[in-house]
């Protein structure tokens, strides 16, 4: 079942997260050798990674990939890559093994398999997945409207190629059967309008209806979000302790 963490403010947010994120990479080190986390971009996962660059851990036996990629060169200002480069991968966390999504192909359906053979020599399950969710409900690069959003649901595949609907540039995904194949899944949400958005799905119980990404939860967990008022924000840590096996 998910756990659900309340804040009165980003930056706590942020700190605690980074502190839990931390703990479950150093045990999957001492356990398994190595640790492996998805990352997701975006505004609010910043403060998140850079607390976390500061954590006392083996950086290099740490694989970091990411969650979703726009199909733009890494130095460009809308990549995920270049947000993780410049915020988690500074100082002794550069010595973690970093393994991107964009690949030198014409556009992200020309570079799919190759990501696809990139994501299947990661070692799965991988032990977190950060997730944030968009204004309109998306979450990863599943969006709704989108021509693959069932492709993006219902594959075997751990990655596939995107069109957002209106958001610019294609994207790189990982699908939903990779996200819930994962150890821990964190999800990262602020503002009112995403709070009535979560609010909703679970008091209506429409997850089986749910037109944007947030219906793959209907597969395994049931995820939701709270505020202490309409002003806070708030991050949940969502673990299932089950792990299960890489999907496909």
């Amino acid at each position: 079942m998910p756990t659900e963490h309340l804040f009165v403010d980003g930056a706590l947010a942020a700190a605690d997260m980074a502190r839990r994120i931390a703990m479950i990479l150093g045990d999957a080190i001492a356990q398994r050798g190595v640790a492996a986390i998805a990352l997701s971009g975006g505004r609010s996962p910043r403060p998140v990674l850079e607390a976390l660059a500061g954590a006392a851990l083996d950086w290099d036996k740490v694989i970091v990939t990411l969650v979703d990629e726009r199909w733009v060169a890494p130095d460009h200002a809308d990549s995920n890559e270049r947000l993780v480069r410049e915020t988690l991968l500074q100082g002794k966390a550069a010595a973690a093994r970093f393994v991107p999504m964009k690949n030198k192909a014409v556009d992200a359906y020309a570079g799919q398999a190759e990501c696809e053979a990139a994501f299947a020599a990661l070692p799965w399950p991988l032990d977190i997945v950060l997730l944030g969710m968009g204004e309109d409900g998306h979450t990863a690069s599943l969006f709704p409207g989108a021509a693959e959003l069932a492709e993006g649901l219902s594959t075997g595949a751990l990655t596939l190629a995107v069109t957002p609907p209106a958001a610019p540039h294609q994207r790189m995904s990982m699908s939903a059967a990779a996200i819930l194949a994962s150890r821990h899944i964190f999800l990262q949400i602020g503002g009112r309008r995403r709070r009535r958005f979560m609010t909703g799905l679970w008091r209506e119980d429409r997850w089986r209806n749910c037109r944007s990404g947030w219906r793959f939860a209907s597969m395994g967990c049931r995820w939701r979000c709270g505020f202490r008022n309409r002003f806070s924000r708030a991050a949940c840590a969502l673990r299932r302790d089950s792990a299960r096996r890489r999907p496909g």
